[in-house]
């Protein structure tokens, strides 16, 4: 991860862009991907001003694709102190991302951004060696099988076992922020992301044939089972986290610890889950 040092409120260049009152960042943070996109990127508008280390800022812009921005999250979790992001998109999609524009004025762009906050999800797992784990995911937690044979899940949804014996590759549970990702290419429903929902959806599932998954509210508890851990080994991965020969993981979502991701108007969040609906091909 790259970062610069220290940013104050100069700024340079022409900008077009309008302030709107009311919105301002003093000491903002820029973190950048190692690939060369990203880093010309940061060559380029690092010379705006100095910029603070994460830790010490009030703001972070984030340069490179969804996963980098995932990464900058999660160090904010992991760390205890969250920050308001706004990415820059220099990967593929960049779901999560602003368009990248070389001639942006940083401080003016942040001024006329609209706020998403978006809740991730607390896994807490247990290994079969009796280990605990604590981790976040902002997309998705996914239970995966380890070996050829398929996976046995027990599915808990609030304090009644809704499926004895979930037979296939795994199950996963996404957020709204998420149901785009991994969740959609496993057949999943798309959320919207105001919907207080969750989407708990079985891979390549061989038994119940015909279950499909379930919407949930979030406030439910989930919990997930490994039934034959020896014969079946199954792993829990949070995003880009993995814990293998898991024996059970409980998930909720965390309100009390909200991330707080910025936009470009025109180009909120919930506009790109609507549009992904429509997408033919």
């Amino acid at each position: 991860m790259a970062t610069t040092h220290a940013s104050d409120s100069s700024e340079s260049g022409t900008a077009q862009e309008a302030v709107s009152p009311g919105r301002s960042f003093e000491r903002v943070a820029m973190l950048a991907s190692e690939t060369p996109r990203a880093q010309e990127a940061l060559a380029n508008l690092s010379s705006q001003g100095d910029w603070v280390p994460l830790e010490e800022a009030d703001a972070v812009v984030v340069l490179g694709g969804d996963g980098f921005m995932l990464q900058t999250l999660h160090a904010m979790l992991d760390a205890g102190r969250i920050v308001p992001a706004y990415g820059m998109n220099l990967g593929t999609v960049g779901f999560l991302m602003n368009r990248y524009d070389k001639r942006a004025v940083i401080r003016k762009r942040l001024a006329r951004t609209k706020r998403k906050g978006i809740a991730p999800l607390r896994m807490h797992a247990i290994t079969q060696s009796g280990e605990p784990h604590a981790l976040w995911a902002i997309n998705e937690v996914s239970l995966l099988r380890e070996t050829r044979q398929t996976a046995w899940i027990e599915v808990t949804v609030g304090s009644r076992v809704r499926i004895k014996q979930l037979v296939g590759d795994g199950v996963l549970v996404a957020t709204p922020a998420g149901s785009t990702a991994y969740n959609l290419s496993a057949n999943g429903p798309i959320l919207p992301l105001d919907s207080e929902m969750l989407a708990l959806t079985p891979i390549s599932p061989f038994r119940p044939r015909r279950w499909k998954g379930a919407i949930l509210p979030d406030r439910m508890k989930i919990g997930l089972k490994v039934l034959d851990p020896i014969k079946r080994p199954v792993a829990a991965v949070a995003d880009q986290k993995e814990l293998r020969d898991i024996a059970e993981v409980t998930l909720t979502i965390a309100h009390d610890t909200e991330l707080e991701l910025l936009f470009d108007p025109g180009q909120s969040l919930e506009e790109r889950i609507v549009a992904e609906q429509f997408m033919t091909d």
